[in-house]
């Protein structure tokens, strides 16, 4: 039996850094379905209205950017952790930001990882691979 593709909700609003993780993840050895959303007020109405409508249609995996227009990532990350249908989705803070206070904090809020994106091409698509190779490979997922 063929298991269904992976479903990654990406959270970002750097053109560059969408068209890096897209391509990286279309390498990828697990077959996923990749849906980004460019600022955080949009990415908590999508989860809340897919948390209404259908259960199955949730992601699997958010990957979660700190600095986002309209709600952060802080903002986004506590209230899909407060939310009952919502909690159980890993989420992956994959952002720029060094600073301590984010990283304490993102945890703090419940983070399953917090990476801190690369600055090279090639080191970007490495850190990609390995999240594919954890997250979707050695990891086990909840499915709904």
């Amino acid at each position: 039996m063929t298991r269904p593709p992976i479903k990654i909700l990406l959270v970002e609003d750097n053109e560059g850094d969408i068209l890096l993780t897209t391509e990286a993840l279309q390498e990828c050895k697990i077959a996923n379905e990749l849906h980004t959303l460019r600022d955080g007020s949009e990415a908590l109405f999508y989860l809340m209205t897919q948390a209404k409508q259908s259960l199955n249609e949730l992601p699997d995996l958010i990957l979660l950017d700190v600095n986002l227009p309209k709600k952060n990532g802080h903002e986004v990350l506590e209230s899909v952790k407060n939310h009952p249908d919502l909690k159980h989705i890993p989420i992956i803070m994959l952002t720029t930001s060094s600073s301590e206070s984010d990283i304490l904090k993102a945890y703090q809020e419940h983070a399953n990882c917090y990476i801190i994106k690369p600055l090279e091409v090639s080191d970007f698509l490495h850190v990609t691979s390995k999240i594919e190779e954890f997250w979707l490979s050695i990891a086990r997922l909840p499915r709904t």
